[in-house]
Formats: structure tokens, C-alpha cells, sequence
């Protein structure tokens, strides 16, 4: 039986949960399988290293810390931004995403942590920064 390697494209079928709540944060089931190099570092490292070595229509749970997901939270990533600095047309309601532009002309996503009087508190932590994340994975095929 075939084994996925590095540098195979395969497809697979994917739950993914947050650990601590069990809760499902995303998943391929309801939709297309995903598609993917391995290698490529398109996925989170742990992922694609828990894809490798595994056989067509085999099925398995894996279990990432952080640092094998979205990496810890990094409170370096909270700024505090003044409100008069948003456009009139943007409200910041936390939970809310934005998109901003760098000083150096990039734009990083960010999400709205917490609002103040007067300042508006901005995460760019990934969402799933910081959480140890299962995914029930099967591989459907190597292309």
C-alpha cells in the first residue's frame, strides 16, 4: 500500500477541534476534501507531518500543541490604537476583523479585542494562537 511522503499531493478529509472545548472550528466533511503538497509548509507543521507516512483510507486523531498549530499567543501582537484613527465608516465591535495596513505598506488581518473610551484594543494573533487543536484526519488519495 502507498505511503504519503514528502512531496506527494494528496486528499484528505478533516475534522478540526479545539481540545480543551471539543469544539469543531473547522472541518472538509460537508465539502470538498482538501488538496495539498506535502513539504510545501502550506498547512500547519504538525498537520502535514501527521499526514506523512500514513496509507490511502487510512484514518487517525492527532493532537497539536501550539507550538505544532498557530504557535502560543504573543501578547506583543495586542495594540492599542487611538479611536480617532478609524475611519467614521468602521465601527470596532470586539470579535469584529479588520484588515490594516503596515507602516511598511503590508496588511496584516487583525481582530478587535477589546473597546475603550478612547482606544480599541487589536489582536493579530491567529485566531487559534495559543490552543491545542485534534483533527481526525483520513487520507482519501495520493495524486
Amino acid at each position: 500500500m502507498q505511503q504519503a511522503k514528502t512531496g506527494d499531493t494528496v486528499k484528505i478529509h478533516y475534522t478540526g477541534k479545539l481540545q480543551e472545548t471539543d469544539k469543531v472550528f473547522d472541518t472538509s466533511r460537508n465539502s470538498d476534501p482538501i488538496e495539498f503538497q506535502i513539504g510545501e509548509g502550506k498547512l500547519i507543521p504538525g498537520f502535514e507531518k501527521a499526514v506523512t507516512g500514513m496509507n490511502v483510507g487510512e484514518k487517525k486523531t492527532i493532537s497539536l500543541p501550539p507550538d505544532e498549530a498557530y504557535g502560543q499567543r504573543r501578547e506583543d501582537l495586542l495594540v492599542s490604537v487611538n479611536r480617532e484613527r478609524f475611519p467614521e465608516d468602521v465601527t470596532p465591535e470586539v470579535g469584529k476583523m479588520l484588515r490594516i495596513e503596515r507602516p511598511d505598506g503590508d496588511t496584516i488581518n487583525v481582530h478587535v479585542a477589546k473597546v475603550e473610551d478612547d482606544a480599541v484594543i487589536l489582536d493579530a494573533n491567529h485566531p487559534l494562537a495559543g490552543n491545542t487543536l485534534v483533527f481526525d484526519m483520513e487520507l482519501l488519495e495520493i495524486v
